[in-house]
């Protein structure tokens, strides 16, 4: 007798949230990275993608110190129908239309759009994603992984993401890590946290 096996549970991607960290600190044609910022909602927009809520906008240092212009930072979350890989494509989309150039790892940028979480996905596997969150801090500006992993594996490391991820959503829990975003936050040096500064009076329509 054969032995018919379940298919898989297709999943809703419209009914999964989608959280992206948004980075910039040079100017595009756009002008200012807060112009920028406002173009890249935008350009989701074109791209079917909704954006269902937005963090404060901060500022970060620049690493290492004097590298550049600060970082404006915030993190959105996003609602839409595509499959992991095809909304990591719209997102890169979205930046070169904006003028992003790949020229090296943690160079400055006209924006950047990070794929943070997409509610409990682990891709492409467990195995792969530790493998990343546990690479060497030397390496980390070198080597650039060449499929899409989520959870993103620095969000951990990064107060600028997860300050402004944290005003979306601090319950939100590492699937592989078990920690909320306010748990990992709070585990972040204090003076880290300090240097991400709040913009005041800065305005990004929802609608």
């Amino acid at each position: 007798m054969v032995e018919i096996l379940p298919r898989e549970t297709p999943v809703d991607w419209a009914k999964i949230r989608a959280w992206v960290a948004f980075g910039a600190n040079l100017p595009s044609d756009n002008g200012a990275p807060i112009e920028t910022l406002k173009a890249a909602v935008e350009g989701l927009r074109a791209e079917g993608i909704r954006l269902c809520g937005l963090s404060r906008i901060y500022e970060t240092p620049c690493f290492p110190a004097g590298a550049g212009p600060d970082y404006i930072n915030c993190v959105m979350e996003l609602s839409s129908s595509y499959a992991p890989e095809d909304l990591l494509r719209a997102l890169h989309r979205v930046e070169q239309d904006l003028g992003r150039v790949r020229k090296r790892r943690w160079a400055g940028r006209t924006i950047d759009l990070d794929l943070l979480a997409m509610d409990q996905q682990v891709l492409p596997d467990a195995k792969s994603v530790k493998l990343w969150i546990d690479l060497p801090i030397c390496e980390q500006s070198v080597r650039a992984p060449d499929q899409l992993i989520l959870p993103h594996p620095r969000i951990q490391d990064r107060s600028f993401m997860l300050i402004p991820f944290a005003d979306l959503a601090p319950d939100w829990r590492h699937p592989l890590l078990g920690k909320t975003v306010q748990e990992m936050l709070d585990a972040r040096p204090e003076s880290e946290k300090t240097e991400v500064k709040a913009l005041e009076g800065v305005e990004i329509p929802l609608d």
